[in-house]
């Protein structure tokens, strides 16, 4: 009798402890899904990768083949399907537009824009540049079926002029040739407007215009943050600042209920 008074004492003190909020599980981080941007590959967002890895986070990286913009969304989409529980969807550049389509599936609770667009429905890539010219834009050059890339001589300095001469050169030779039609996809109804999004401008970027970047924030209500002088390299050159935004927009959705 004594022995099952204290097996029930027991079993009463570990639910009270289980279902107390002093001893409540911390709530689950989101999974983190890397989209990266025209020009470039997932290899890019390695920095990032490991610090957020370090911290703790579940980090995949989504690539795409920059062949059209459905091919791009549904490469996506794919990954996405993949991963269990909430999800924070990153994009980088031309990453923007795919997040901002991908972002409606139930699974992505917040999005972070890195030096991207986010554009709204039934804008373009290239009509928001014609508003907000860059400076790069007379080196980028166009093969004969349709793809576009940037004259590798002048990829360091439009592209990445913050990371060291040898990477720059490297990436100049190794650039994924991108679709031209994917810059023209109009946007359909876009995912920052029904979900909170983070955003970083980069202050030098000279492929897409800062005051483009300051204006997408802006219009969604992003909480922003902004690196003077940061190129449009600015997720390799500035992983730090790049993870910790990622890990606030990570540490809201954990808290949301």
């Amino acid at each position: 009798m004594i022995f099952s008074t204290r097996r029930f004492v027991m079993a009463a003190t570990l639910f009270i402890a289980a279902t107390s909020p002093v001893f409540a599980q911390a709530p689950a981080n989101p999974t983190i899904v890397l989209v990266h941007g025209a020009w470039v590959n997932g290899s890019g967002w390695r920095p990032v990768y490991e610090r957020l890895v370090k911290d703790g986070y579940h980090v995949v990286i989504a690539e795409h083949p920059l062949t059209s913009f459905n091919d791009d969304t549904t490469a996506v989409k794919r990954t996405l399907a993949l991963q269990s529980g909430p999800v924070v969807l990153v994009g980088h550049s031309y990453g923007g537009a795919i997040i901002t389509n991908v972002g409606n599936d139930p699974k992505v609770k917040a999005l972070v824009y890195i030096a991207a667009h986010a554009l709204d429905e039934g804008e373009t890539e290239v009509a928001n540049g014609k508003k907000y010219p860059n400076v790069a834009g007379p080196d980028v050059r166009k093969t004969a079926d349709g793809f576009l890339y940037l004259e590798p001589s002048k990829y360091p300095a439009d592209f990445a002029a913050d990371l060291d001469p040898a990477t720059a050169r490297f990436e100049a030779d190794a650039q994924e040739l991108t679709a031209a039609s994917v810059f023209a996809s109009p946007a359909t109804h876009p995912a920052w407007k029904d979900k909170p999004s983070w955003y970083m401008v980069a202050g030098g970027d000279k492929i897409i215009n800062p005051d483009l970047e300051r204006m997408y924030a802006k219009r969604a209500h992003s909480t922003t943050v902004e690196v003077p002088g940061a190129s449009h390299s600015v997720y390799q050159s500035h992983p730090v600042e790049v993870a910790d935004l990622i890990e606030k927009a990570a540490v809201a959705v954990a808290a949301t209920p």
